[in-house]
């Protein structure tokens, strides 16, 4: 019998969007909470990718026999030298709404001219495998920083990170065009074409 994959997260949004791009997968696709997983996890790695590594090792070692993959991931705004990076989550605080910490951010780049406003979403995306191996992938992408909320989807920085190409911000995309072009998207893929070339079926 196969095993499942766990997911390290405990936000839905972000769960809906791994079922989305996972969803092709034969395993079923649970968070940690669902799976009976609610220790707290201390992600005090220096990047991305280590966060990522740290959950997935810590939740691999109760659940030995699943596909355990988490990611970390942030916005790096290049005004502020790639802040507020990995404490994208905790940036004022993590039970501050993202609504603050949006119009927070827009506040403080305000007299930034537009050639300076550049930014990343980045997502690194680990997994742990039941042979006890583990691997990264990362994925990004460009835009700069908006002039204002802008959009109703999305969840997070997305009301503020505007793509030039769409001429829109991440949160004014459709869910399958952000799963096309965003971080997490051209990770998790990254992830799946890894998963297959390790696993074959999955």
């Amino acid at each position: 019998m196969k095993g499942r994959i766990i997911f390290a997260t405990g936000n839905e949004n972000k769960l809906r969007e791994i079922r989305e791009i996972l969803g092709d997968l034969s395993r079923d696709i649970i968070s940690m909470k669902e799976a009976g997983f609610e220790d707290d996890i201390i992600e005090d790695g220096n990047s991305f990718e280590e966060n990522a590594l740290i959950k997935v090792r810590t939740i691999g070692e109760a659940f030995p026999d699943d596909i355990i993959i988490a990611d970390d991931s942030g916005l790096c705004i290049d005004a502020w030298n790639g802040e507020p990076g990995i404490y994208s989550a905790r940036y004022l605080g993590e039970d501050t709404p993202y609504t603050e910490k949006n119009n927070t951010i827009l506040s403080k780049m305000k007299d930034v001219p537009e050639k300076e406003r550049g930014a990343q979403f980045v997502c690194a995306a680990a997994a742990h495998l039941p042979d006890g191996s583990d691997f990264t992938v990362r994925g990004v992408i460009e835009g700069r920083i908006g002039y204002e909320i802008a959009g109703e989807g999305g969840f997070g920085y997305d009301p503020i990170f505007y793509v030039e190409k769409y001429k829109c911000t991440t949160a004014e995309m459709s869910p399958e065009q952000k799963n096309e072009i965003s971080h997490r998207g051209k990770a998790m893929r990254l992830m799946r074409e890894e998963l297959v070339k390790r696993l074959g079926d999955v």
